[in-house]
């Protein structure tokens, strides 16, 4: 789930930096007008997206291979750090002599989940530039409570009081949510749903 939702935020964030879109994501002239029809329009997209990742997924990665190279690595992880706690010198001489086998099978397991993303990511950014800034407004739902939870001042999930003091700028209320924040929270939603459902999470059960 990490992976993916990892992903779904370089999408959505990548958007915001300036100079890699022509403004703030959104139409003030939406095909989609309302807040009903944007948020779950904005949902039924992340659902689609996160399927069409979890399906190419699927057909990329070895998933029982990495299922038993994740249960591997995470049971050396979990004795070393218990031989570490147990102060077991002798142990974690054992266990450092398979750190370089364990570090050849992370590298696999990072490999394995970069390939199917590096072929999403451009289609999903095309989506984002081409057909949703002419689908949704600029700001689709507002929050009850302001979701500025991303460390520094540079993303706002929210709009905030200060944003709106601002001369023309697109919020109009404390606490809309911006086209992109929405559908990466609507994403990282349904994602770990769609990978249980499909069998392409990270988990080893």
């Amino acid at each position: 789930m990490i992976d993916g939702m990892i992903l779904e935020f370089l999408n959505s964030i990548l958007l915001q930096i300036p100079g890699l879109s022509s403004g703030p994501l959104g139409s003030s002239n939406p095909i989609i007008q309302g807040t009903i029809g944007s948020v779950f329009g904005i949902v039924l997209i992340a659902i689609g997206l996160n399927l069409l990742n979890a399906i190419i997924r699927k057909k990329m990665v070895d998933q029982g291979k990495i299922k038993r190279l994740l249960k591997e690595t995470r049971a050396w992880q979990k004795e070393r750090m218990a031989a570490f706690r147990a102060k077991d010198q002798e142990k974690i001489d054992q266990l450092n002599k398979k750190s370089a086998y364990m570090n050849k099978m992370n590298m696999e397991i990072m490999q394995s989940n970069m390939r199917p993303m590096m072929i999403t990511f451009v289609p999903f950014l095309l989506i984002f530039y081409l057909v949703l800034p002419h689908l949704f407004s600029y700001t689709v739902a507002l929050s009850p409570i302001p979701l500025d939870i991303i460390p520094g001042n540079f993303f706002h999930l929210t709009c905030t009081a200060e944003d709106i003091s601002k001369p023309e700028h697109i919020c109009t209320q404390a606490n809309q949510m911006y086209l992109w924040s929405w559908y990466f929270l609507s994403s990282v939603a349904v994602s770990g749903i769609i990978m249980r459902v499909t069998k392409t999470s990270m988990s080893t059960d």
